[in-house]
C-alpha cells in the first residue's frame, strides 16, 4: 500500500470513533478504511454511503453485488473484485456471467432483468450516457428509486476502484489476481 495503515495509537479521537464503527458495521477496518482514514470525514461519509448501497438500497442483493463487480472490473480494481466475487454468484449472478465479466466478455443472462441491469450500467460506464431505449427497459423493472440507486452504487463503487488502485490497496494474499489483463497495478498484454 501506498500510505502506511494509520496505526490506532497514533489516531485522532475522530479517527478512532469512526474505525470504531466501521468495525462493528463490517467486522474490522479493512482494505481501502485503512486509506479513507486518513481523512476522517470523508471516511464517515464514504462509509455511509457504501453501506447504504451495499445493504440498504431498493436493488435485489444480486444486483447490489453485480454493480460492485462492474464497477470494479470497470476500474480494474482487483481488490474490490477479489471481495465480492463469491458473494454476487452466491446472491444469484450466474458463475458464467461473472468470468465473461472479468474477461471483458458479453456475459449470457439467464433473467431479463439482469441483462437490462446489466445494459444499463455498462452504458453508463463505457459510453456515459444511456440510451431511451435502454433506460426505458431499466426503469421497468427498477423504477425511478431503483435507478437513482444504481447510479449511486455505480459512483461509489467507481469511486471505491479509484481509491484501490491509486493507494494500491494491497490484494488478498488468498486470491488469484481475476483480471488477465492486469497484474498488480499495471496493464499487461494477454496475448
Amino acid at each position: 500500500m501506498r500510505l502506511p495503515v494509520v496505526d490506532a495509537d497514533e489516531m485522532t479521537e475522530r479517527q478512532r470513533e469512526i474505525a470504531a464503527r466501521i468495525a462493528g458495521r463490517r467486522g474490522a477496518v479493512r482494505g481501502p478504511f485503512q486509506v479513507w482514514l486518513n481523512s476522517p470525514e470523508l471516511c464517515e461519509k464514504v462509509e455511509a454511503l457504501g453501506a447504504f448501497c451495499r445493504f440498504e438500497s431498493s436493488l435485489p442483493l444480486r444486483l447490489r453485488e453485480l454493480s460492485l463487480l462492474l464497477a470494479a472490473r470497470h476500474m480494474d480494481a482487483q481488490y474490490s473484485w477479489n471481495a465480492h466475487v463469491d458473494k454476487a454468484i452466491e446472491s444469484g449472478i450466474p458463475a458464467e456471467a461473472v468470468a465473461a465479466i472479468a474477461e471483458r466478455r458479453e456475459p449470457k443472462w439467464e433473467s431479463d432483468e439482469d441483462a437490462a441491469f446489466h445494459r444499463f450500467a455498462v452504458e453508463i460506464l463505457e459510453n456515459h450516457f444511456v440510451s431511451q431505449e435502454t433506460f426505458d427497459r431499466a426503469k421497468g423493472f427498477f423504477g425511478a428509486q431503483g435507478l437513482v440507486d444504481a447510479v449511486g452504487a455505480l459512483g461509489n463503487f467507481t469511486m471505491l476502484g479509484m481509491l484501490l488502485n491509486t493507494f494500491e490497496v494491497d490484494l488478498q494474499k488468498d486470491r488469484t489476481p481475476p483480471f488477465p489483463d492486469i497484474r498488480g497495478y499495471a496493464r499487461v498484454s494477454h496475448e
